[in-house]
């Protein structure tokens, strides 16, 4: 794992993108060199590299209209006589802020350390707090269960023609938002389950709606798989005395219709199903306690008696 401070980012790659940014546009303004090395506190080699073109510009900052605004705004300023060095960097510094805060630095802290990508990640603004490690959690269970049913033979053959998805829910959650999963879900090529990205949350509005229901009639049921309906799927859940319980597939509410027929089975089942309907692709729920419990549920029922 490579171990990157978002600071070492800002100081290798924004500040120098800002600079060029800056000097380019004092020059465009009419200012000589000279001047310009004394606004940003560097030398005149330095500003003739920055308007030469020698210094590579970050595209995510130099594209990033907030950094833009900040460049003319700066530079109006000091072309003006409006801004003197304490303004300069309190302007940048706010710039920065902005740019960390799920902004450009993220997506370069993110190139660095992909450890990060899917978490919605805002050490920068706010540091480590347990929210951010609840998340972390639900986030890496879910990368989790997506290794273990995509290396899992026989998998393949219960994903549907609408692909597949694994969510977790936070504890609490309320709404699709809450729930991760894998964006554009998990499909087969040439008989293997591919993954197409990391885990987000309010990937999947779909296994959200099913997660949803389930945690809002027992709130330690906060996953599922969906899968192809398969009846000798459903014979090896219930011959290991997993509950099975169908429902209409033609339903507009999807996730109340779920929360009444659990509240009238008496519990969440194990495996929820319907048989489709015109339009609707048969599919089953696999509930579990957590992502990996709900992928391991399904990985168990896969070809355990030889069929």
């Amino acid at each position: 794992m490579s171990l990157v401070h978002p600071s070492e980012l800002v100081a290798d790659r924004v500040l120098p993108t800002l600079r060029a940014m800056l000097a380019r546009r004092l020059d465009e303004r009419g200012a000589t060199q000279q001047s310009i090395a004394g606004h940003l506190g560097v030398s005149q080699a330095a500003v003739s590299n920055y308007l030469g073109g020698d210094v590579q510009l970050e595209p995510l900052v130099a594209e990033n209209a907030d950094a833009q605004a900040s460049v003319e705004r700066i530079a109006a300023g000091l072309d003006e006589g409006e801004y003197d060095g304490y303004d300069v960097l309190a302007d940048l510094v706010s710039l920065v802020t902005t740019l960390e805060d799920r902004g450009p630095v993220c997506e370069l802290h993110e190139r660095e350390m992909p450890e990060l990508r899917g978490l919605g990640c805002d050490l920068c603004v706010r540091g480590l707090d347990r929210e951010a490690e609840r998340e972390r959690a639900v986030l890496a269970s879910v990368r989790q269960a997506v290794r273990l049913l995509s290396t899992t033979p026989g998998v393949a053959t219960l994903v549907p023609n609408v692909g597949t998805n694994v969510g977790e829910a936070l504890a609490g959650a309320d709404a699709a938002t809450d729930v991760a999963a894998i964006p554009g879900r998990m499909y087969t090529v040439n008989g293997r389950v591919e993954v197409p990205a990391d885990p987000e949350f309010g990937a999947s509005k779909h296994v959200a709606t099913a997660v949803l229901a389930a945690a809002s009639v027992d709130s330690t049921v906060r996953a599922a798989v969906n899968v192809a309906t398969d009846d000798t799927f459903l014979r090896r859940a219930r011959d290991r005395g997993l509950a099975t319980l169908e429902f209409d597939a033609d339903y507009e509410e999807r996730g109340e219709h779920l929360r009444e027929r659990f509240r009238a089975f008496g519990r969440v089942p194990a495996v929820a199903y319907h048989r489709g309907a015109f339009g609707v692709e048969p599919v089953a729920y696999v509930f579990g306690e957590s992502a990996v419990d709900a992928a391991r549920r399904v990985v168990s029922l896969v070809g355990d008696d030889g069929e």
